[in-house]
């Protein structure tokens, strides 16, 4: 890949995730965690959490025990990964696929057999039932190809995780790696792009429009609409 492909390919990245990912995290996710409905409040343990993090049990700690995980971990997370199959489309261009139960299709710039790939966003992200979807699909593709005299390996289907390490890897991706390869992280950024560092300057990139980020107000106004509702559903007489 040439190097105005590589420059090109990570201001697509910082403009994907800024339009995608920041966009609806500072919208959409932030407005919804403002209102107490969003929530199933514990009440067994909603005042621990808010002395726990500031000491007090004022409606202010209670919304801030509420929010932070909200807004720092969960809702951040499930955009992104939600998002995954689109962020690949517009930084490659033609890589999406027909083919039922696949995301993309790529020729892998390091052994240069086309891949059949379905992605997922990171290395805790698929579940027990996950394994035999997965599974089911690839026996599919391959009777498909065994019908059409198609020359598909089992190395050419392949499970690709946009984050992590290989040893970071839930035992449910192990499972599936004993019968077809699970690419993560710079690996499998290497084998789409053929840059061995693309991986690293992709994080890079996208933490260049995390400068540009600054949602103190709007967190301090979420915080204050969702202590006002604490103060009147949850606490009155």
């Amino acid at each position: 890949m040439s190097e105005d492909l590589n420059q090109e390919l990570l201001t697509r990245a910082k403009k994907f995730f800024r339009e995608n990912i920041v966009s609806t995290h500072l919208d959409r996710s932030l407005k919804k965690a403002s209102h107490l409905k969003s929530y199933n409040v514990n009440p067994f343990l909603l005042k621990y959490l808010a002395n726990f993090l500031t000491g007090n049990d004022e409606p202010r700690s209670m919304a801030q025990a509420l929010i932070y995980p909200r807004i720092l971990g969960s809702s951040i997370n499930t955009s992104f990964g939600m998002h995954t199959q689109k962020m690949i489309g517009d930084l490659f261009e033609g890589l999406g696929s027909t083919t039922t139960g696949i995301d993309i299709e790529f020729y892998d710039q390091l052994d240069g057999r086309k891949k059949y790939c379905q992605l997922k966003s990171g290395p805790n992200t698929i579940n027990y039932d996950d394994v035999e979807t997965i599974n089911g699909h690839f026996n599919d593709i391959k009777n498909l190809a065994r019908t059409n005299n198609l020359d598909v390996r089992f190395n050419d289907l392949i499970v690709g995780v946009l984050y992590g390490e290989e040893e970071d890897l839930s035992s449910h991706y192990q499972r599936i790696s004993e019968k077809y390869p699970v690419f993560v992280g710079q690996e499998l950024w290497h084998r789409v792009t053929g840059n061995e560092d693309f991986y690293l300057e992709l994080i890079d990139a996208i933490g260049e429009v995390a400068l540009e980020v600054d949602a103190t107000d709007k967190l301090n106004d979420a915080i204050k609409s969702l202590a006002e509702e604490i103060k009147t559903e949850l606490l009155e007489d």
